[in-house]
């Protein structure tokens, strides 16, 4: 496998825009599909989502996709077939199994009386089971306490070493996401493994080598697909929070 670092700048993305949705697509989405750019690793959806007060994804569909959410800014409204219900925010781990089938919506919109007044702005993640046909299913938790003790936090994984370390658990035996908030000069290193997809969801970072490489720092957007070349380390330049797959799997066509 040739180790490659293959940086994507925020403004590389497709985008849907219409009135109610602004969403950046970091590979193929509906209607933008490119056949160079459908996944790296096992990770097949990142979309970047700013949902404006009082909208949102209608009921629809998903079958055979795990499916994670993380929210950056704001709150989110999540309802499924399967009876749960409540509200995703910042610091809560989100996964939704679809299995043989589920429907769900995901709205900006009121909770027991609270209305929200604000956009919402969460990055949704799909990745796919290592089984078809399995029952749906959900599951949350609430991390912010160790996202503030600071390095990666594992947020959902499938991982062997994360059985008992992940916040929760996603159906892909390959693939395991991590979180950080990191404070200006704060260093994290990135998992040695054969497919890493570093995103930074806010602030900016430098990657190390990239500098040298000719790429410079890294801002709220971008995102870098790592190939046979794990374990760099990757540097605050001003508040950031960023997201890191670790996979030890890719899609083969």
């Amino acid at each position: 496998m040739e180790p490659t670092v293959d940086v994507r700048p925020a403004a590389s993305r497709d985008r849907t825009k219409i009135a109610w949705l602004d969403s950046r697509h970091s590979f193929s989405f509906g209607q933008h599909y490119d056949p160079q750019n459908t996944h790296h690793g096992v990770l097949l959806v990142h979309n970047d989502d700013v949902v404006r007060p009082g909208a949102g994804f209608e009921t629809h569909p998903h079958r055979d996709m795990e499916i994670v959410t993380w929210v950056l800014e704001g709150a989110l409204v999540h309802q499924d077939s399967t009876g749960h219900s409540g509200v995703i925010y910042p610091g809560l781990a989100q996964r939704m199994s679809a299995g043989r089938g589920i429907l769900h919506s995901e709205k900006n919109d009121s909770w027991q009386g609270k209305a929200h007044r604000e956009p919402v702005r969460f990055i949704q993640m799909w990745v796919l089971p290592d089984e078809s046909g399995m029952d749906p299913g959900y599951e949350q938790l609430e991390i912010e306490d160790q996202l503030l003790r600071g390095g990666l936090v594992p947020v959902a994984s499938g991982l062997g070493k994360h059985r008992d370390a992940a916040a929760i658990r996603i159906r892909n035996s390959a693939a395991g996401l991590y979180a950080a908030r990191l404070a200006p000069g704060d260093t994290v290193q990135l998992p040695d493994a054969p497919f890493l997809h570093l995103f930074v969801a806010r602030g900016s970072v430098s990657l190390e080598h990239t500098d040298a490489e000719g790429t410079g720092p890294l801002a709220d957007g971008d995102a870098v697909r790592l190939t046979a070349t794990g374990g760099r380390r990757v540097t605050a330049r001003e508040p950031a929070e960023i997201l890191v797959w670790e996979m030890h799997a890719t899609i083969v066509a």
